[in-house]
């Protein structure tokens, strides 16, 4: 088997890092995102679908991992402190990724991930020394809800766990009203993360009309701050 997607960036940017989001690894700088296509999940409400779905009409680059290593070095006088493999689903391509991430550690950079968590747990413990700090989505606290998604919740629960033992880690849940902002599944996810470390921020993060639900409004900030209320009586850092 031969990755798809070995090289191929669809997407390339210095981006704030409390973009990815984080608010709590080297606030107040940036760091070079990249982005491939594919995902293993098919979220309906998918944020960034062009190029989740599949390479579309994405403008592809070939670089090989050094050449991103090298570019991303060029940008540190602009505040770079290194690489995010981010908007679509880094672990699908985690062999690139991780070539990238050997690289750019040897040179002294930072890597960064932005996933669903949704990988062979065993591959997922070999693959996360890799990195310096990761985001993980929470999408619900319902298992019914990733099976309709492609996803397993058990899988991205156990990972989250790993994750929080070798990196910083903050986590994101994408808010969608009647969807999945039910306040006992806010709790949930919130408990469940306090049992794994009431330190762990937590991002509840607005849903915007996308893909296959632009039928559903764009979440009401008042929702998030009821929301965001649950999920501090059991975690510190909540944003």
């Amino acid at each position: 088997m031969v990755s798809a997607a070995y090289g191929k960036i669809t997407a390339l940017a210095l981006d704030p890092i409390e973009k990815k989001p984080f608010d709590f690894f080297y606030p107040n700088t940036f760091i070079l995102s990249i982005g491939s296509f594919g995902c293993n999940m098919h979220c309906r409400f998918c944020q960034n679908w062009e190029i989740s779905t599949s390479a579309g009409d994405a403008l592809i680059r070939e670089f090989t991992p050094q050449e991103l290593v090298e570019y991303a070095l060029s940008l540190k006088e602009r505040g770079n402190i290194g690489l995010a493999y981010t908007y679509n689903e880094p672990l699908i391509n985690y062999e690139f990724v991780s070539d990238c991430a050997v690289s750019a550690r040897r040179c002294g950079l930072k890597n960064v991930l932005v996933s669903n968590g949704f990988m062979d747990s065993a591959l997922f413990a070999e693959f996360i020394p890799l990195m310096d700090a990761a985001n993980i989505d929470f999408k619900s606290a319902s298992s019914e809800f990733y099976k309709l998604h492609g996803g397993e919740i058990e899988t991205v629960k156990a990972n989250i766990i790993t994750a929080a033992r070798y990196v910083h880690l903050e986590t994101t849940t994408l808010v969608i009203e009647g969807v999945n902002d039910k306040d006992e599944e806010i709790e949930e996810i919130a408990l469940f993360l306090s049992k794994v470390d009431r330190a762990i921020p937590y991002h509840l993060t607005p849903f915007y009309p996308r893909y296959k639900m632009t039928n559903i409004p764009p979440t009401r900030l008042e929702r998030l701050q009821e929301l965001r209320l649950i999920a501090k009586k059991y975690l510190d850092n909540v944003v």
